[in-house]
């Protein structure tokens, strides 16, 4: 077995509230973490952690740091880079569920999508011109088809 290139760890938050994603899950949470960062040549060494949560903590935290009081189906958190560690990804369960529900499609595939696009603004990517969205689109849809799935819609957040 090939050690990977990437430390992605995955936790959940807030304890006793969020529901505890299953190993299956949390794994495909970490395949798309690795596949974003070798999509983005990332160094070696390079960690993210992915943290599932729910609606309030993310309405919480985009309400403390961005002065928006609404909650969003994903945050990055960039780190100080010490020891590599790029940042964190907080996603939304809920809005997740949600979101597979409305488009038909499974939640896993959604969580990964919001794990791609959370990674991509922890290296750089935003979406805030049109210009900075479809270079950003891009690099979703062609890291989502690496994981084989193609049939989602990049996320608007």
């Amino acid at each position: 077995i090939v050690a990977s290139t990437y430390r992605i760890s995955t936790r959940t938050h807030p304890r006793g509230i969020a529901r505890v994603p299953t190993a299956a899950t949390r794994a495909k949470l970490r395949v798309a973490a690795q596949a974003s960062l070798s999509h983005q040549h990332a160094a070696r060494g390079t960690s993210i952690c992915v943290v599932h949560s729910v609606d309030s903590y993310l309405r919480k935290l985009n309400r403390q740091f961005s002065g928006v009081d609404v909650t969003t189906d994903v945050l990055a958190f960039p780190a100080n880079g010490q020891d590599g560690h790029l940042g964190d990804v907080i996603i939304s369960a809920e809005r997740a569920v949600q979101s597979a529900v409305r488009g038909g499609h499974e939640t896993s595939g959604e969580l990964q999508l919001l794990t791609v696009h959370g990674a991509l603004h922890l290296l750089g990517h935003d979406h805030g011109t049109p210009e900075e969205r479809v270079r950003m689109w891009q690099a979703q849809a062609e890291i989502m088809a690496q994981l084989g799935i193609s049939d989602l819609a990049p996320t608007a957040s």
